[in-house]
């Protein structure tokens, strides 16, 4: 109960200004021809779409259509419910059921449509449900939308869902030339209404990378508080965030969105990355019991999504406290892809070496060369399964072919586009690489390595705790001490010892 209130009480401030502001979604200006009452729903519908509450916005779509069963531009949103570009989702079926409710085919509903500008939002939305498939039809509906934003510069909806089909094109890996387009666009609406949670929210998705998140800053600094009613908002601002590593917020961001009652708290994206971040600030009595309190919640039958993320929450606590007898229970992620089943084993396995089973370890390895040959397994896999065999070989005293592995590794994840959130290659390989260079007594490589390993996660505590070793070794007096300054700041909430 202790742990609760001390996990809780970042809480206070940042609830009571939320609740000051209750249910308010940020502002936008959407005129259609519903009726008054109809518009307010199709409005909050919209807000909330922007913040991806996907089935709030559903809901408030549908009491638009409930009070007025003619009104397009309601079934226009449902639609746009059901595809989520950034997460590359989208269901064609579902979007289709609630357009034929309007009306049979698309020229019926079209005639629905009572003015210009309405036809072109359900032109819009029939082409981005109607034939082809999902790659084809997502490019033309960013054609569709780039021609309504280019015909209504001023149109900040055009323009949001415009920069948001944008981020869509690329089927969830980050375009950066594309990502940039969309912040631009995004930015430019922000500058004209600040209180846009689209804009807001596109600028943070285009911009969440290391090395471009500080052109989101301003964007992640506000969102909270334009949609303070969205949870998604809350979390989303840790994008950013965490990005730079700014854990203090990435930590209050996402206890936030979790909400107040933590016996509700379940395993999901907001509790995975607020482990993560609690790992890089040492506060690892916290993560222990966020650890725990997720398994408490998951009591009878819960989804597979949900049992993944725990484990991946499981592994994250592993790799980054070394506490390589942690034995959590097991959970079951039968049917799991093979990038959640290849964390899973390659933290095994490298646990197994750090605790000198041998033999594991090289059993966890077979078990992830598997996996990297299953059809549509991503680049990852193979980052994770060619780092494990390096940390073997090197263990084994090859050091030559080990180093290899490792630096090979490393260079194929310096070729997967940078991703959001905490790393799927959950040792990342740099830091992994420097590592190794510091155990076999090369300070100065290693400091390239840890150097590296920072500029693709910013304030990772392993990779700075690394630097300042090997700085040191080196006899880099300077750098030593910014490292070990740096060290001190991130580390501030840490445990005592």
């Amino acid at each position: 109960m202790l742990r609760t209130l001390r996990l809780l009480g970042v809480l206070a401030t940042s609830v009571a200004s939320a609740q000051a502001q209750s249910e308010h979604l940020g502002s936008i200006t959407f005129p259609t021809s519903g009726s008054t009452a109809a518009q307010e729903h199709f409005i909050r519908g919209t807000l909330y779409l922007h913040s991806f509450e996907y089935e709030l916005a559903a809901q408030e779509f549908q009491a638009a259509q409930r009070l007025e069963p003619g009104f397009a531009m309601a079934y226009w949103g449902e639609a746009m419910t059901y595809t989520h570009p950034v997460w590359n989702q989208q269901d064609k079926l579902a979007a289709l059921a609630a357009l034929n409710r309007l009306a049979p085919t698309p020229e019926q509903r079209a005639a629905r449509a009572p003015t210009p500008r309405e036809k072109a939002w359900l032109h819009a939305v029939e082409v981005l449900y109607g034939p082809g498939t999902k790659e084809q039809r997502d490019t033309l509906y960013s054609g569709a939308m780039e021609r309504m934003a280019a015909g209504a510069p001023g149109d900040d909806e055009a323009q949001t869902f415009y920069a948001l089909s944008l981020l869509g094109l690329s089927q969830g890996v980050r375009v950066v030339p594309t990502y940039m387009r969309a912040g631009a666009i995004a930015l430019g609406v922000m500058q004209r209404n600040p209180d846009h949670p689209g804009a807001a929210h596109y600028a943070i998705h285009a911009f969440d990378d290391p090395i471009h998140a500080p052109l989101g800053l301003h964007a992640a600094e506000m969102y909270s508080g334009i949609a303070p009613s969205a949870a998604h908002a809350q979390h989303m601002t840790t994008h950013i965030f965490l990005a730079l590593g700014k854990w203090d917020d990435v930590v209050k961001q996402n206890i936030i969105a979790l909400g107040t009652d933590s016996t509700k708290w379940m395993p999901g994206h907001y509790s995975s990355w607020l482990e993560y971040a609690l790992l890089q600030q040492g506060r690892l009595a916290d993560a222990s019991h966020l650890l725990d309190l997720m398994a408490r919640n998951m009591s009878g039958s819960v989804p597979l999504s949900q049992r993944g993320t725990l484990v991946l929450m499981q592994d994250y606590y592993l790799i980054n406290t070394e506490q390589w007898d942690f034995a959590p229970p097991a959970l079951d992620i039968d049917g799991a892809g093979p990038m959640l089943r290849a964390v899973q084993v390659f933290s095994r396995g490298y646990s197994a070496l750090k605790r000198n089973e041998l033999d594991h370890a090289r059993s966890q390895l077979e078990s992830l060369r598997a996996l990297t040959h299953i059809d549509g397994t991503p680049a990852q896999v193979g980052v994770l399964a060619s780092e494990l065999a390096g940390l073997v070989q090197v263990s084994t005293g090859d050091t030559t072919q080990g180093l290899w592995l490792l630096r090979r590794a490393s260079a194929i994840e310096d070729t997967i586009p940078v991703e959001f959130g905490p790393p799927l290659i959950v040792k990342p390989t740099h830091e992994a690489l420097g590592e190794a260079y510091l155990e076999l007594g090369r300070p100065t490589e290693a400091e390239r390595e840890f150097q590296r390993a920072l500029e693709l996660a910013p304030g990772r505590m392993r990779s700075i705790l690394g630097l300042a070793r090997a700085a040191t070794l080196a006899g880099n007096a300077s750098g030593a001490e910014r490292a070990w300054g740096q060290l001190r700041q991130v580390l501030a909430r840490a445990d005592s010892a």
